[in-house]
Formats: structure tokens, C-alpha cells, sequence
């Protein structure tokens, strides 16, 4: 065989049946047929082992192999890769003539013991067991603890344990030793019920966790022997967990099942220790036999229709007392929490019944209230809900009345409620927001034809998007133009609570998927109501993930790559915050630097014509002083050369003779998306956006007149305040906004340059150069 190296963790099993690692190293498989393990620190020696055609290696969890070479010493390999535990597990199955698709590769017992396995009749299988004697439980738990690691042998002593009814004789045993107060017989007891669980069989389950039992075996495992006083797990159980019936349950069996459900969960939870990777398959059943106690709990509950009416009925009853609506959320909370037990058909049912008795329309009731518990657990239900069928809530928000109030809407009572969030950290918020994405991400909508994207997408920017973006605009308020002409303004927006900054960039967030993912919608809107100048003066705020929120938003609006959007940014001067923010950033180099750089090196490499125009025709001044990258240069050159192209009459920057309105007008006539262009709610953006466009059409003519006598730009408007102030302002006065065009004008797209502009031009410059912030060099500039 050819050497194969592996790194691994070599571990050993101790007196106290607990794993140690013994150190890290590479294992290969030698010609003599051993697994050597040499220490990857020093080359020492960790492990050779002989792969013997009789010893059973047994794979688990795809990086671990595990076997016995003595009666005392297990071992174990675990593997930093799966490929290096499947080549050596490859080997060892070719030395022993095993399949290596088998995880065991044979029974862990000898030959003499599978001849009596065999050959023998089932009682004389059965181990003898000790009589059920204090002065025997020594041996009794020395027993229980030498069968684990042979499945055989534990299949044997759970026989032997359940024929002869020795479960009950050892509690009847714990209660006689606990009045007595025989410390040392309880903590046999203690190593005996624990090694009972760890075999790992239901039929002894079902014994030690009926009516009867359970509570002893509890008892048992409390005399821990590490421990100097017993833990007080049964006084827990009987004394201070409390069983709350919302609403009285009938069925005997059903409560049983509820009680033995939350006992075993407790043992397993919170008395049993932790388990280590080697052991998790000794207590899969355990973990089964709750599992299906919660799957025959809820299709019991699920049956029992006038239960469920019953407390659908109080739940949304306006007497019912706050206190017993609490309960009845966090009953409904664990039901669903139950649920996910189910298989997927079973669960399709029980979420469907849900939705017939009315689970929805009771969300939109509890959500709405006060009590901070009752939200979070009804929080908690409609996630499983928007899990579950996110077109089964589109659905009924759909058909809710119309006539409604659109604040009593199920969609806008989550909003609120992620905006309302008084958690420091909004951690529901956040929570919330998540959902909202799901309802809105068009990837799990139906299909095209049945009109669920168009109808639901229409009904959310009608009824809900101005909720959304409430908060956004409210802290992104125009500035007050009552201010005297030089006044210095105080910035708006940006405040100083962390907690409002976090919401604004959850909101952000979700307006930058809608940009992603709602091609129509999303652009009607930023456009009627200039969206993105009021996120942009965001760029100010003093958090900076707030800015690159913002930032963010515009980036994926631009890699869009959209005219129509483009047009928008150019005609607004929309690259004045970012080109501020990059100034003001000064000669930090940090995040915010490069994704602005970013943005514009995108511009750049995908050669978007007319922002580069834009940029190069009314920032050039301010920029040119940025040489530790290279991208303002290259958007000058890729200007430049098209200037070229013009003048040789190849122009790509040229428009045809449509105007910009008649292009605005046409496109809101287009259908771009996939979908029909809906018919809700869009009818009022469109008179809107109207007379926007009338106005705009007003302020071009004037334009026009004022052309042939003066030019405005933004080297002209930045060399005149450094002019007058003799170096730049400082960056909280308006006036240091040096990349801001005249008041009442619109940066325009100047293609030709005029003879006598030059000298004055040179000029500006001059003293532009002197003011330009500058930036150290970067490594590998």
C-alpha cells in the first residue's frame, strides 16, 4: 500500500468513560498494514495500530473512526478533512475484505461469543443480573457501564433488564437507600440509571418514563457523585414548573403525554451532561422518543377542533384579560414551535388548519398591543406563518377589506412595529425586516400567470411602502428656507441616536432589495417623490454604517445601469453629497473611501456615458487633486476621447431630438417588467410625477433664456467661494460644499468648452490647487 498522510486528533477512552485527546498529528496506512499517527510538533509517535481482520472500526459522522484493540481500550481518530477519513477507512475495509459503504465493519464481539449469540436459545442470550441488593449495586453499575461499548451486549442486558422487571425493583431500591440516607448507595444509583439511558433503548424508556417511574429516575440522577449536595431536580419539576391549561384539556391521555414530554426534555436538557461528538448515538433514541411524543401531541391537539375554535374565540375576545391573552400567544407559540416535528405533508395541514379557524386575522389583533411578551410571542407565530406560505399571508393581506384604514393593515402593523421596536439592539426589528423581505422577494411568488407579483407588488407600494419609508423621510427633512441668504444652516438629518441610525439602515436595507428585485415599482417611486436626494443627505450622519447605507442604496441603483435612472442623478446633481463625503473624509482611508472609489471606478469600467459627463463636465476641479488612484484620470480620459469622437462626428454623448420629458412620458407608458404594469395606486404617482415634469419644463426654459449669458459650473461656483474666502470653509457650513452648483441652477452637461471661458478657467484652477484637500499615498498607488 502507498503511504497516505492525514491530519487527525487522536483520542482515548479513560476509567471515567470520557474521551482525551492525545494530541495532533498525520496518520498513514503503512505496507505492514498499521495506522501509524506521527505528532505533527515534534514527530513523536501518537499511535500504531495494527488493522486486525477480526477488531469491528466503525465510522461516524464522516470524519470519525472509532474501535477497541482491548477489553479497556477504545480509541479514535478524528479527521480534519472527510476526504482523508474516507481513504482510510477505504483501507481498512480492503484489509479486512469489507465494503466501504458499510459505517460498522463488523460486530464488536469475539468468535466464542457469536458462536453462543447464535447457537444458544434466547434465555440463556439474557446477561445475569445481580440480585437487587445494596451491597450488589457495585457490581450492577460496574456492568451496566462494561456493556456500552458493544451493542451486542447491550441489546442483551436490555433483555435481561426487562424480563425480569428489574427497573421497578431498582427505584423501589433508590426509595428505600434515600430514607435511609445511603450516600454511597445513591450515587451507584446515580452511575446505573445514567448507563440504563445511555443503551439506548426505547422498550426501556417506555418503563422508566411512564406515571409511575419518572420521578424516581429523576431522583436518581440527582446523587451525582462530583457533587457535594444533591441537585433539587424533583422540586423543580412538582414545585415550581407549573402546567397552564389555556383552556381545560379533556383527554386524559393528551395531558399524560404533555407531562411526560416536558419531564424528558428536562432530562435531557438539563441532568444529563452534554455529549461529546463520540457520544451522540447514545441518546438518538431518547431524541427520538421526543420527537414523536411532539408529533402525537400536536395531531392530538390538531383533531380536537372545539379546542382550537375555543381558543381562537377567547383570543381575539376584546374581554378577554391580558394576562390570559399572554398565555394563550405563548400556547400558540409552543403549538407552532411543535409543529415543526411534523413532516412536510403533516405540517401543510396543520398550518392550513390554523389558517381556517382564523390565525391571521388573531395576529393582527395581538400584534397591535402593548404588552411587549405578547408581541414578541405573536412575532414569533408569523415567522413560522411567512416560513410556512409567504403567498399564504399575501393572500389574506389582499383580501382585507379595502375600506380598512390602511394603520390596521396586517403588513402595516409589522412595519410599525419593527419601526416601534424598543429593544437598544432591535433585535426584533431586525427580525421583522427579514420577513418583510421574504414577503416581498419576488423569487417565492407564483408564477407569472397568476398575477400575484403584479397584484401583490401594486398593493404594497399602494397601501404600505409610505409607511416604510415614514421614518426615512422624517429624518431627512428639507432644509428651512426661511434662512437668510449666507446664515449658517445646521445640518438636518443625521442623528445622534444610535438607535434611529439602525433603523434607518434596516429601512435602507429593504429599499435597496426592492431597487434589486422590483424593477417598475421601485423606480416610480424613488422618482415621484426624489428618493434618493433625501437618502443621500444620509451621507452627513456621523455613523458610518449609515452613510454606507446610503451609499450602498445609490451603488445599486447605478449598477443598474438604468438611463432612465441615470437622467434622474445627472438632472438633480445627485453626485454633490457623495463627492462632498468624499472630501470631507480628507485623508482617512478607511470604508467609506473605497466604496466611493468603488462607485466611481464602476462608472469607469462600464463606461456609463452620461454620468461621466456629468462628473467630469462639474467635479473635475475638486477631484484632481485624488492621485493615489487613478479612476478620476481614466473617467477625464474616457471623456476626452469621446469629445474626440464628437468632433469627428461619432458622438455617443449626443441625444436625438426627443426631449428628456417626452423620454420621462414615454417610459411611464412602457411595461419594462416581465409583469403587467399594475393598475393600483399608480394613477396618483403618475399626476404627480406630471407635474413634476411640468415645473421642470418651466425652470429648463428659463435655462435656456439665461444660456447665452452666463455658464455655471461647478469649478466656477467652487473657485469663486475659495476666491472670496481666500481658502476652503470649513465642512459644517453649507459653503464648503464645494461640489453644490448655484442655487435655482441644474448642473448642465457643458460638451464644448468656450474660447473665452479658458483664461478665466486657468485662473480658478490655479487657486483650486492650493485649497485641494490632500491624501497621502497608498501602497501600490
Amino acid at each position: 500500500m502507498s503511504d497516505t498522510r492525514r491530519r487527525v486528533k487522536v483520542y482515548t477512552l479513560n476509567e471515567e468513560r470520557q474521551w482525551e485527546d492525545r494530541g495532533t498529528g498525520h496518520v498513514c496506512c503503512s505496507e505492514a498494514d498499521s495506522l501509524t499517527v506521527t505528532g505533527e510538533a515534534d514527530g513523536s509517535l501518537l499511535l500504531e495500530s495494527r488493522i486486525s481482520p477480526d477488531t469491528a472500526y466503525q465510522k461516524q459522522q464522516d470524519t470519525l473512526i472509532v474501535w477497541s484493540e482491548a477489553e479497556n481500550c477504545d480509541l479514535a481518530l478524528s479527521f480534519q478533512e472527510k476526504a482523508g477519513c474516507d481513504e482510510i477507512w477505504e483501507k481498512i475495509c480492503q484489509v479486512q475484505g469489507k465494503d466501504p459503504s458499510v459505517e460498522i465493519t463488523q460486530d464488536p464481539v469475539d468468535e466464542s461469543e457469536e458462536e453462543r449469540f447464535e447457537d444458544t436459545p434466547e434465555s440463556a442470550q439474557l446477561l445475569e443480573l445481580p440480585p437487587c441488593e445494596p451491597e450488589r449495586l457495585e457490581e450492577l453499575a460496574e456492568l451496566v457501564t462494561s456493556v456500552l461499548p458493544s451493542p451486542v451486549r447491550r441489546e442483551r442486558l436490555a433483555l435481561a433488564l426487562l424480563s425480569s422487571g428489574y427497573i421497578r425493583k431498582l427505584l423501589q431500591l433508590f426509595r428505600a437507600s434515600e430514607e435511609a440516607g445511603d450516600r454511597r448507595g445513591l450515587q451507584q444509583l446515580y452511575q446505573i440509571v445514567r448507563g440504563l439511558l445511555f443503551l439506548n433503548k426505547a422498550t426501556l424508556f417506555e418503563v422508566m418514563f411512564s406515571d409511575d417511574c419518572i420521578m424516581d429516575v429523576v431522583g436518581c440522577l440527582e446523587y451525582e457523585p462530583a457533587l457535594l449536595q444533591p441537585k433539587s431536580h424533583r422540586e423543580f419539576l412538582t414545585q415550581t414548573a407549573r402546567f397552564r391549561e389555556v383552556i381545560p384539556i379533556t383527554d386524559s391521555e393528551l395531558r399524560q403525554k404533555i407531562h411526560q414530554t416536558y419531564r424528558v426534555q428536562y432530562i435531557q436538557d438539563i441532568i444529563l451532561p452534554t455529549q461529546s461528538v463520540f457520544e451522540d448515538n447514545f441518546l438518538s433514541t431518547l431524541s427520538s422518543f421526543i420527537f414523536f411524543n411532539k408529533v402525537e401531541i400536536v395531531s392530538m391537539l390538531q383533531e380536537d377542533e372545539k379546542f382550537l375554535t375555543e381558543v381562537f374565540a377567547q383570543l381575539t375576545d376584546e374581554a378577554t384579560e391580558d394576562s390570559k391573552r399572554r398565555e394563550l400567544v405563548n400556547f400558540f407559540k409552543e403549538f407552532c414551535a411543535f409543529s415543526q416535528t411534523l413532516q412536510p405533508q403533516n405540517r401543510d395541514a396543520f398550518f392550513k388548519t390554523l389558517a381556517n379557524l382564523g390565525i391571521l386575522p388573531a395576529l393582527e389583533i395581538v400584534m397591535g398591543m402593548e404588552d411587549v411578551q405578547v408581541k414578541a410571542a405573536a412575532t414569533d407565530i408569523f415567522s413560522y406563518l411567512v416560513e410556512f406560505s409567504p403567498s399564504m399571508v399575501r393572500e389574506f393581506v389582499m383580501q382585507e377589506p379595502q375600506q380598512a384604514d390602511d394603520d390596521v393593515l396586517l403588513i402595516n402593523v409589522v412595519i410599525k412595529q419593527m419601526i416601534c421596536d424598543s429593544d437598544p439592539e432591535l433585535g426584533g426589528a431586525v427580525q421583522l425586516m427579514g420577513l418583510l423581505r421574504t414577503l416581498i422577494d419576488p423569487e417565492n411568488m407564483l408564477a407569472p400567470a397568476s398575477a400575484e407579483k403584479s397584484e401583490f407588488l401594486s398593493f404594497f407600494y399602494k397601501y404600505c411602502m409610505h409607511v416604510l419609508t415614514a421614518p426615512l423621510l422624517a429624518n431627512t427633512a428639507e432644509e428651512d428656507p426661511d434662512l437668510s441668504e449666507g446664515a449658517a444652516r445646521v445640518n438636518p438629518v443625521c442623528p445622534d441616536n444610535f438607535q434611529t441610525a439602525q433603523l434607518l439602515a434596516l429601512i435602507l436595507e429593504l429599499l435597496t432589495f426592492c431597487v434589486e428585485h422590483h424593477s417598475y415599482h421601485i423606480k416610480s417611486y424613488i422618482m415621484t417623490r426624489d428618493l434618493l436626494r433625501r437618502v443621500l443627505t444620509l451621507m452627513n450622519s456621523r455613523h458610518s454604517f449609515l452613510a454606507l447605507c446610503a451609499l450602498r442604496f445609490m451603488r445599486r441603483i447605478i449598477g443598474l445601469k438604468d438611463e432612465y435612472y441615470n437622467r434622474y442623478i445627472v438632472k438633480g446633481n445627485l453626485f454633490e453629497p457623495v463627492i462632498n463625503a468624499l472630501l470631507d473624509n480628507g485623508t482617512r482611508y478607511n470604508l467609506l473611501n473605497s466604496a466611493i472609489i468603488e462607485l466611481f471606478e464602476f462608472i469607469r469600467v462600464e463606461d456609463i456615458r452620461s454620468l461621466t459627463a456629468h462628473i467630469v463636465d462639474n467635479f473635475t476641479t475638486a477631484l484632481e487633486s485624488i492621485e493615489y488612484v487613478q479612476t478620476f484620470k481614466g473617467l477625464k480620459q474616457r471623456y476626452e476621447q469621446e469629445k474626440e469622437r464628437q468632433s469627428r462626428g461619432f458622438s455617443r454623448y449626443r441625444r436625438d431630438t426627443r426631449s428628456f420629458e417626452e423620454d420621462e412620458d414615454t417610459w411611464l407608458n412602457e411595461d419594462e417588467e416581465e409583469d403587467e404594469v399594475p393598475d393600483t395606486g399608480l394613477d396618483k404617482c403618475k399626476s404627480d410625477y406630471g407635474k413634476f415634469m411640468e415645473s421642470e419644463k418651466v425652470k429648463e426654459s428659463q435655462d435656456k433664456e439665461n444660456q447665452a449669458k452666463r455658464k455655471f459650473s461647478f469649478c466656477h461656483s467652487a473657485g469663486a467661494a475659495n476666491t472670496a474666502n481666500g481658502s476652503r470653509p470649513p465642512p459644517s457650513t453649507s459653503s464648503s460644499r464645494a461640489a453644490a452648483p448655484p442655487s435655482g441652477q441644474t448642473a448642465r452637461t457643458g460638451l464644448v468648452d468656450y474660447p473665452d471661458d479658458e483664461d478665466e478657467e486657468d485662473e480658478e484652477e490655479d487657486a483650486e490647487e492650493e485649497q485641494a484637500p490632500h491624501k497621502r499615498p497608498r501602497l501600490g498607488s
